[in-house]
């Protein structure tokens, strides 16, 4: 099997400055990456949805799309290659008494495997007749609909198909539609085996890319400004094949800015000049499983050959910080109990923090547990409540102010943000997570 090499480019500097990054890993090429998004598929509607289906009570859940407004769960249950749900597409799986899921299209263009087409033509109303007939055959008692206050990714019902299934449903059968929200979400936050070595290679890469862009490969201190970085980041990955979900964004800090103890932000756009203190933020989807890195980087002085100390103590404020987070990882404990929790370690040991993680998976900012809002440190948010599972992939984000010798009144703001997976006891971080400064001569 062919695959594309791609090799981490010297980074030019010494052992003692380098940033503990993997090296670049060797991706799928684009033309075989379907295959294996389509047995990973295959294996999580065979295996892992039927007992999500049991676990959240319900005989049968219906997923209907129309093309160009595909519910946001579509594109994580159809095979790859696929575009859009080509007119209208009805998926129906039915929870059988023997505990299988029996999964149907009812569509004009039949998808294939994994699905058994239950219904094929090009006139909508027998579409639509024909999942109402599909329903009253198998008789389920709860049937599970994608609408939600709370969860974007679980409310994908449009008020027009709505309409169109209450149209069809037999007499009577209307109260039967509960939300599917809580499978929803198990859905999508849950991973497998199968996918995990292809979410730590994304992670991996993110890293890889970052320590590429934070060096004189790319940054020529009063030459370069940290739009080119932005736009290096995103030309790289999209050179790789791996679509952002975001556009990166690059910023600087340095001696002056209005940053302290309690900034929210720190950091502005522009020219980038030595003594300066770079950060970014990237995230890209590779196999359908999403990244969202933050990594720091530091510009030397002329004359400088290392990272400042006080530089290099606040990377392990924020190091320590994590730790704190990450200890807190308790499986069944809420998204607030833990936030509540790292906000008082990291108070009992004097570090000025925000804590604001989120889950990973098919999408960059993930169904399950929000453990803290940038803008919200107190908790209550949606998806607060949502308690952790093992088996899931967060962002743990935030971030730590230090002060710096030499910078007066001005503290750095560490920004952080790793890959991490959570297997029930512990939580680790695939591709590592950044300890040392990315450096530019």
């Amino acid at each position: 099997m062919s695959r594309t090499k791609l090799l981490l480019p010297a980074l030019l500097l010494a052992p003692t400055l380098a940033a503990a990054t993997p090296a670049m890993p060797t991706l799928l090429a684009p033309r075989e990456r379907p295959a294996v998004e389509n047995r990973i598929l295959e294996a999580r509607l065979e295996t892992l949805l039927p007992a999500l289906m049991a676990e959240t009570n319900l005989d049968m859940w219906l997923v209907l799309s129309r093309e160009y407004a595909e519910d946001p769960v579509y594109f994580t249950l159809v095979p790859q290659p696929s575009f859009a749900a080509r007119r209208t597409t009805l998926l129906v799986f039915h929870r059988k008494p023997d505990g299988t899921v029996e999964r149907l299209a009812v569509n004009r263009y039949p998808l294939g495997a994994p699905y058994s087409a239950a219904w094929a033509g090009g006139d909508l109303d027998e579409q639509w007749q024909a999942l109402g007939k599909l329903i009253a055959e198998r008789d389920p008692k709860r049937i599970g609909v994608n609408v939600s206050r709370d969860w974007a990714i679980a409310d994908g019902l449009s008020q027009g198909l709505r309409e169109r299934l209450l149209a069809v449903l037999p007499e009577g059968y209307a109260q039967r539609l509960v939300s599917a929200e809580d499978l929803v979400v198990r859905w999508t936050e849950t991973r497998t085996a199968d996918e995990l070595p292809h979410h730590a290679q994304a992670m991996a890469v993110a890293r890889a890319v970052v320590a590429e862009a934070f060096s004189n490969q790319v940054i020529t201190p009063g030459k370069t400004t940290t739009d080119d970085v932005s736009w290096y980041i995103r030309n790289r990955f999209e050179a790789l094949g791996l679509p952002v979900w975001f556009h990166p964004d690059v910023n600087r800090q340095r001696a002056g800015d209005e940053c302290g103890r309690d900034s929210t932000f720190c950091g502005s756009e522009g020219l980038i000049e030595r003594g300066d203190v770079l950060h970014t933020d990237v995230g890209f989807c590779y196999l359908k499983l999403c990244t969202d890195t933050q990594e720091m980087g530091y510009v030397l002085r002329e004359g400088e050959t290392q990272v400042p100390a006080s530089l290099q103590a606040a990377l392990a404020t924020g190091n320590r910080w994590q730790d704190l987070l990450t200890g807190h990882f308790v499986a069944g404990r809420s998204g607030d109990a833990i936030l509540a929790a790292t906000r008082a370690a990291a108070d009992a040991e004097g570090i000025p923090s925000s804590t604001y993680s989120h889950p990973l998976g098919f999408f960059g900012h993930a169904a399950g547990p929000t453990i803290g809002m940038w803008d919200d440190q107190d908790g209550g948010t949606p998806g607060g409540e949502w308690p952790l599972h093992p088996r899931t992939a967060y962002a743990i984000e935030g971030n730590v102010r230090a002060p710096v010798d030499g910078w007066g009144d001005t503290w750095v703001q560490v920004k952080l943000e790793q890959g991490g997976y959570f297997d029930g006891e512990t939580l680790r971080y695939p591709a590592g997570r950044q300890t040392q400064w990315h450096v530019v001569r």
